[in-house]
């Protein structure tokens, strides 16, 4: 009877060795550091906001719409409990990704209103301000491209044969990815102007 158990155990273990478990394993923890640290990033850009709206409203105490604006952008995001089933919900996932898209317009929103004010360009704090935000920015795109193919490695194992019938018995699914809102707008160059524009002679 032990030699049964030993031989049930032992064929137990190298089909589900040679099944996928194991990378459908690693692969979801792998998505769960990934996206802890996209979550820690956006907090990071959201601690950045209230400094960066003072300072701008002490400046430009007129923007008052750009700078409900954000305020209420960075409200909304932060509304959204990120847990980490958000991840395993396609559509919480998109009330995510929606708000974070609102508060990235609505501090690019803000950003533009600096240039209409040259003291505010100036100030040392606002400049710091803006290449912590910049750094952020740069930090956010690093951790949700690391969450991405995090995604995509979890998900080629769920839907490939054996492993996809593994899926199906444990109940790993498909998640939700990031996805480009308009992909036509990103496809068009950006138009950089510096100065006034130079005619032709």
């Amino acid at each position: 009877m032990q030699k049964l158990l030993n031989f049930l155990t032992l064929a137990c273990v190298l089909l589900l060795s040679g099944c996928g478990y194991n990378t459908l394993q690693s692969t979801d923890e792998q998505i769960k550091s990934s996206w802890a640290e996209v979550i820690n990033q956006y907090q990071r850009r959201a601690d950045l906001i209230p400094n960066l709206v003072n300072t701008v409203k002490g400046f430009a105490t007129q923007e008052k719409e750009v700078l409900l604006g954000v305020t209420a952008a960075r409200s909304r995001a932060g509304s959204i409990q990120a847990t980490p089933e958000l991840i395993n919900d396609a559509e919480a996932f998109a009330r995510f990704q929606n708000a974070q898209s609102e508060l990235t317009g609505a501090l690019t929103r803000l950003l533009a209103v600096a240039e209409n004010y040259p003291q505010l360009k100036s100030s040392a704090n606002f400049r710091d301000l803006q290449a912590q935000l910049e750094g952020t920015e740069n930090r956010i795109a690093v951790a949700r491209n690391r969450y991405i193919q995090a995604v995509q490695e979890y998900n080629v194992t769920v839907r490939s044969f054996p492993s996809n019938l593994t899926a199906m018995l444990f109940g790993f699914q498909v998640k939700p990815n990031f996805t480009v809102e308009n992909e036509q707008a990103i496809a068009v160059p950006p138009t950089v102007e510096f100065g006034a524009p130079v005619t032709a002679q």
